[in-house]
């Protein structure tokens, strides 16, 4: 486990396996207020990476600078070893897929039509529609149980459904690192074990890196197989989530006290919270 002395200077986590996405001391930000300060981190290669933190303590903000949708005002963001700034957009959308917090769906583009568009960065001018693009969207649709809402317009469907649907046009895209921001965001119990379970064999089955961002910390803890706490843009500890989800941490991430149990089905730590301290 990495932590650091809160509020101080995040530190590098020591993964022995080579990071596909990582950050060089990157600051990120919105109109000069600066919400990530000075970051570094290595995503675990063909993991699962969870953020968690406080509302506001820079998750989603992380989250859009990993996926080139905000510039850093400072540092890097490095994708294979690359500046991700300076890759090609199209080169980018082939290699990390990134589910966004409440994307806007297009007016009357159905299920189908929308999780079709996850196939663009795979075509170019001499590059048609074709029997792979057609496996990879029925495909996407199958794992998120949506085949038979395939003809059904997104903007009729629940809050849940479209949040599948997000989910099935990110799998269609078939990148080999995905960013996830608070997928589980409006699904019932039951719907949020799936998509956790379906993340989780995506890492285990297609080799695929997931950084995703939770607010469920019992969720986070037991889906993870890294585990990023994050308080006012920078990093307290990271690791594996039973020496990172300890009542020491949370108190200092959350501002709460807490006793921290041990699941004895998954090994997962729970956490049981007391008072609120800050």
């Amino acid at each position: 486990m990495t932590v650091t002395d809160f509020p101080g200077e995040a530190t590098r986590a020591r993964v022995a396996a080579p990071a596909p996405l990582a950050t060089d001391t990157v600051s990120l930000g919105y109109d000069g207020r600066v919400v990530v300060d000075g970051l570094s981190l290595r995503v675990p290669q063909g993991r699962t990476t969870v953020v968690v933190g406080p509302n506001g303590c820079g998750k989603s903000t992380l989250l859009r600078g990993l996926g080139r949708l905000l510039r850093p005002s400072g540092g890097a963001v490095l994708l294979d070893g690359e500046d991700i700034g300076g890759l090609p957009t199209r080169e980018v959308a082939r290699r990390v897929g990134l589910l966004p917090q409440q994307p806007v769906v297009p007016e009357g583009v159905t299920v189908l039509e929308l999780v079709e568009r996850g196939r663009h960065p795979h075509h170019g001018l001499f590059r048609t529609w074709g029997r792979a693009d057609e496996e990879a969207v029925a495909a996407a649709l199958e794992r998120t149980d949506l085949v038979d809402l395939a003809s059904t317009p997104v903007d009729s469907l629940s809050g849940g459904q479209r949040q599948r649907v997000w989910l099935a046009l990110v799998l269609a895209q078939a990148t080999p690192v995905l960013l996830l921001d608070e997928p589980t965001s409006f699904l019932d119990v039951a719907h949020q074990l799936d998509v956790l379970d379906l993340v989780r064999g995506l890492c285990e089955d297609a080799g695929c890196t997931v950084v995703m961002v939770l607010h469920d910390l019992g969720m986070a803890a037991r889906y993870a197989d890294h585990l990023v706490a994050m308080r006012e843009g920078r990093v307290v500890a990271e690791g594996p989530p039973s020496e990172v989800v300890t009542p020491e941490v949370v108190e200092a991430v959350f501002g709460v006290t807490a006793a921290v149990l041990t699941d004895p089905e998954s090994g997962a730590p729970v956490v049981v919270p007391r008072r609120r301290t800050s």
